[in-house]
């Protein structure tokens, strides 16, 4: 059996941090490791995961770095670098996780390929609504208030009909560091998410521009792998420019690595 990590990206948001981890325990199959991927977040979410620590079974982690803006791309980094696992899920800490979320994904595995899964998005009332509330919330197709309608079926023979499908494009739509899956020996082939990425915006379609230039297939999980993504209002993208530019080199370069990545963090 493969050894499975959980990659959960936070900052500054227990509210939703706890949803995101109230749903991991009531997975039908539960990951061999939790990693909080904590890119500066205060004391508040320390308290959080620390009272989580007796709650999951797994191995839960807490790999915090200091707040110096938005380093997305660095934190996750430093949180594989620790993970032992063999297979990676990477999710944000305000997605709320369909009970056979984790099952899903690993069905979905294939060697060679990355898991891109897709989302249901909740409204801002809707939201406010569960982070006020001490009852776990349950989502269906009738649910009001959320968006993505159709990407909250969950139908394991259509879900299986569609993902056997193995993609090797140039494409980067639709690519979502939320809700994603590889192999780490592909990741770290790549030196994993470039860090030269700072700000919102980018981090993952570069990723995954490398992992197609290095030959990795795509396969998309749909009508399985849901998760719920709690309304926050849009990022600030005054570096997206930049970091559309480091893209576009890493796509017209067909580069398959990058300098600025994880392995400085082995020894």
């Amino acid at each position: 059996m493969n050894k499975v990590a959980l990659i959960v990206s936070t900052y500054n948001r227990p509210k939703a941090l706890k949803l995101t981890l109230e749903s991991v325990i009531r997975q039908s199959y539960m990951p061999d490791e939790i990693i909080i991927a904590d890119d500066g977040s205060s004391a508040e979410t320390l308290r959080l995961i620390k009272s989580y620590k007796n709650k999951i079974f797994p191995t839960l982690f807490h790999c915090w770095q200091k707040d110096e803006g938005f380093q997305l791309s660095k934190i996750r980094n430093k949180s594989i670098a620790q993970s032992s696992a063999d297979y990676i899920i990477s999710i944000d800490g305000d997605l709320i996780l369909h009970k056979h979320f984790i099952r899903d994904h690993l069905r979905t595995k294939e060697l060679g390929c990355f898991v891109q899964g897709s989302r249901v998005l909740l409204s801002n009332e809707l939201t406010s609504q569960i982070e006020g509330e001490d009852v776990f919330p349950n989502f269906d197709w009738f649910s009001k208030g959320i968006k993505n309608r159709l990407n909250s079926i969950c139908c394991p023979i259509i879900s299986g009909w569609f993902n056997h499908k193995r993609i090797l494009f140039d494409s980067i739509n639709g690519i979502r560091g939320c809700n994603m899956a590889f192999w780490r020996k592909d990741f770290l082939a790549v030196n994993g998410f470039n860090e030269d990425i700072k700000g919102w915006g980018r981090e993952d379609s570069e990723l995954v521009a490398r992992f197609y230039n290095n030959h990795i297939y795509r396969k998309n999980l749909k009508f399985g792998g849901i998760g719920y993504h709690l309304f926050h209002f849009k990022r600030s993208k005054i570096s997206l420019s930049q970091n559309d530019a480091i893209l576009e080199k890493t796509i017209n370069l067909k580069l398959s690595s990058c300098t600025n990545g994880i392995n400085k963090y082995f020894d």
